[in-house]
């Protein structure tokens, strides 16, 4: 201790008193000190003032000796309380001593230090708001001190300090944020609460404006959602909710985009009560924002997308992602396909400055630019007011995330139906630019295709007849090169044109409708790769082919679709693939209730469309023997069904082929044929019919088949008529430009190759056999 002349103005009793161990002989000095510091105010003797609290500083305070720097504390104490509303003149001084006390390694100490600054505040009331921070700081230490009489202290400091802040209108909260979000990171739980109990208290006052700095905290309060601690959660929640509150109030006023990347973080989050309250941030904020969120659809489809095939006990959160979902993709419009991405700019103005730069350089997160960069796609905001918003379709980020999730093999039902909907969505709304990805998409969509969900399929379908029909892939700009798949004979393919984009208004309409004469470059080039997957994957031609081929029908011309098949068929060096694909298109040609109108078509054959038609599936059909006949049934052609039959004679007779005869028999008995029986009742005109009919009785073995065309043809009245065949005149009027005896030939040649195959097969079957027997 320094001698006591050095520590006037105070007396030697007064010093050894605040040195003293005893509580109560140091509040005695304490009072002295007051009584001599009011003496020094009544004169306005600032220098002496100064120095008292000098001396309680350096001597006591921050003495090594732990009675005096209890001494010290009391005494600082005594002189803002004798200070009155002065003492604002002197609390860098009164303040700092005390400070340094709260990390002070005895507990009663700390208490004695906010004991003495609960003092000090008291006092000052509003002038220590300049001083915020400091206080701030030292508050959130206690805050988490393991001392239960140090933490209870704080409290009652913690509690005074809010009511100041709250009855002032000078609280610097510029100031303050640096520090608000540095602290909003601490994992103590106590840290935690004392940082909520402050947001809360700040949002609470109308004068102070939290929500221009939301940016800086929000990824902190979604850290503290996370807490252990119930109450923490909860108190968080509530915090949450109130800035809710106020953006929908004030959404004018929000920086949306500087938030949306943390939402698309905390939209990820294992824990569900940090995923479930992200997620309803987006849903609001998509929905407040508009297209201001466009720019990060790829971030927010990557969170979102995995949520919709969550199971009932994530209801909740997979129910608000649906709804982010559908929203986002409403904010896709066909303007966003009008120009290139580097001139795209879409203009929400309340007084638009021509002036003003439209971007700047980018700025680092967290340096208060209210400027974001992502992938790209610069996105412009004034704090209060958007008064130019500069929004850009990154449509390559978006095709990158559903590609990936199409690849994801992991991922539910529900997020591919998702992903396939936003393909189909984008070629709608974007075509020119998403025909760009088409090439690089293909692939996958082809293999989703095999896909265990029905759904699935559908949606797939839809993309691909979408790529298929729309005018966009046409190959001048986007499509692939047709040399790539040349075909031999130009098939005239004609599309149909969709009530749903004919409804349309204006022009845009009319560019987003396939109503052209021909299919695009992209249709052709699906049916070959349709066509091969069948072929490598036979098990997805069994369970889905009928399936598949019929959705197209539906989707697409079922003209284009038979006539393009059997046009690439005729080509196929795969003879055995070509029977069984041809059988599988007859029997959806002759069964499936959405060929009605190509089977009507076909009937007749009246018009040139149908005889090409009709020919180009014959010469494909010839991979087959008994689809052929089968097709001369379907378009009445029963001379030249009859013809085929003669030559059944000379072709191999398998089990397979007359298993093919069975099932023809019974196809006949289906409603399908109603006209050729009832034909059977016009012997005079139908000899050959009723010819045809019994040669494939002749063919087949003593069966139920064999028993169900006979009954049939015993139905034929008049059956002494068939004796005179070479009398009755065969009229064909309707195909008679048909060159039969062409198709015969044909015919003869593609059965030949067939024949030629399978004895290939089986000399390559026997030779290993011959080679063990040697």
């Amino acid at each position: 201790m320094n001698a006591e002349r050095d520590l006037a103005p105070l007396a030697p009793s007064v010093v050894r008193a605040l040195n003293d161990k005893l509580y109560e002989k140091r509040k005695v000095a304490a009072l002295e000190i007051e009584k001599l510091v009011r003496e020094f105010v009544a004169q306005n003797n600032t220098s002496q003032i100064k120095h008292v609290i000098l001396i309680l500083s350096q001597e006591f305070a921050l003495s090594q000796h732990p009675h005096s720097r209890k001494g010290g504390l009391i005494g600082l104490a005594a002189c803002s309380i004798a200070l009155g509303k002065d003492s604002g003149l002197y609390l860098k001084e009164l303040i700092e001593p005390v400070l340094t006390c709260f990390n002070d390694a005895d507990s009663r100490l700390r208490y004695y230090a906010c004991e003495a600054l609960y003092n000090i505040v008291k006092v000052a009331r509003g002038s220590v708001l300049p001083h915020f921070n400091v206080l701030f700081d030292g508050l959130s230490k206690l805050a988490a001190d393991p001392d239960p009489n140090v933490k209870s202290g704080s409290e009652l400091l913690d509690r005074l300090l809010k009511d100041i802040v709250t009855e002032s209108n000078q609280f610097d909260l510029v100031g303050f944020i640096p520090l608000l979000r540095e602290r909003i990171y601490s994992n103590n739980q106590y840290a935690r609460q004392f940082i909520i109990s402050w947001i809360l208290v700040l949002e609470s006052v109308p004068d102070i404006n939290l929500l221009d700095y939301l940016p800086e905290i929000l990824d902190g309060l979604f850290q503290i959602l996370g807490d252990n601690s119930k109450e923490i959660r909860k108190m968080c929640e509530v915090a949450l909710g109130e800035f809710l509150k106020e953006i929908k109030k004030n959404p004018s006023s929000v920086k949306f985009a500087e938030m949306a990347n943390i939402l698309v973080i905390h939209c990820q989050a294992a824990d569900d009560l940090i995923q479930l309250t992200a997620m309803c941030w987006m849903r609001e904020f998509i929905q407040l924002a508009g297209r201001v969120m466009l720019p990060y659809s790829s971030g927010i489809l990557t969170a979102v997308l995995p949520c919709l095939s969550y199971d009932d006990r994530k209801k909740n959160i997979k129910e608000v992602a649906n709804v982010c979902n559908q929203s986002l993709m409403k904010l896709v419009i066909p303007e966003d396909d009008e120009m290139d991405e580097a001139k795209q700019s879409i203009t929400l103005s309340a007084e638009p400055n021509p002036e003003e730069p439209i971007t700047k350089p980018e700025a680092p997160v967290g340096t208060g630019s209210n400027q974001r960069s992502i992938g790209g796609s610069v996105v412009e905001f004034s704090p209060a007011t958007s008064e130019r918003i500069q929004v850009t379709l990154n449509l390559d980020g978006i095709v990158q995330v559903l590609d990936c999730h199409l690849h994801d093999t992991s991922i539910g039902m529900m997020t591919r139906i998702a992903v396939l909907k936003w393909l189909y969505h984008l070629y709608i709304k974007t075509p020119r630019k998403m025909f760009r990805h088409t090439d690089s998409l293909f692939p996958i969509l082809l293999r989703t295709l095999s896909d265990e969900s029905d759904e699935v399929i559908l949606k797939d379908l839809e993309v691909l007849a979408e790529i298929a029909s729309s005018p966009a892939g046409q190959t001048e700009g986007y499509g692939p090169s047709e040399a790539a798949e040349p075909r031999p004979s130009q098939v005239e393919l004609h599309v149909p044109i969709r009530n749903s984009q004919l409804s349309s208004s204006g022009p845009k309409g009319l560019e987003c409708s396939p109503s052209t004469p021909t299919m695009n470059s992209y249709f052709y080039k699906f049916m070959i790769n349709l066509l091969r997957r069948f072929s490598s994957e036979r098990k997805l031609l069994e369970t889905r082919g009928a399936f598949i081929i019929r959705q197209l029908c539906l989707l697409l011309n079922a003209e284009n679709i038979f006539h393009s098949m059997a046009d690439i068929l005729l080509r196929e060096e795969d003879l055995k693939f070509a029977s069984t694909m041809v059988h599988t298109l007859n029997t959806i040609l002759l069964t499936s209730s959405e060929l009605f109108q190509l089977r009507n078509q076909l009937k007749d054959l009246r018009t040139p469309e149908s005889r090409n038609l009709f020919c180009c599936l014959y010469r494909s059909w010839c991979h087959n023997p008994v689809t052929t006949v089968s097709l001369c049934f379907l378009t009445q052609n029963y001379k030249h069904a009859y013809d085929l039959i003669q030559k059944f004679g000379d072709l191999e007779v398998t089990v397979d082929f007359l298993t093919e005869v069975d099932k023809l028999v019974q196809l006949i008995e289906c409603p399908i044929f109603t006209y050729l029986r009832l034909q059977l009742l016009d012997v005079k005109n139908n000899p050959y019919l009723i010819k045809a009919l019994y040669g494939l009785l002749m063919l087949l073995p003593q069966s139920s088949a064999f028993q169900l065309l006979s009954h049939r043809l015993q139905c034929v009245p008049n059956p002494e008529l068939m004796q005179r065949l070479e009398l009755v005149p065969t009229a064909q009027p309707a195909s008679s430009t048909i060159d039969y005896t062409e198709l015969l030939q044909h015919f003869d040649k593609v059965q030949s190759k067939h024949l030629e195959v399978r004895h290939q097969r089986a000399g390559r079957a026997e030779q290993p056999e011959r080679r063990v027997v040697l």
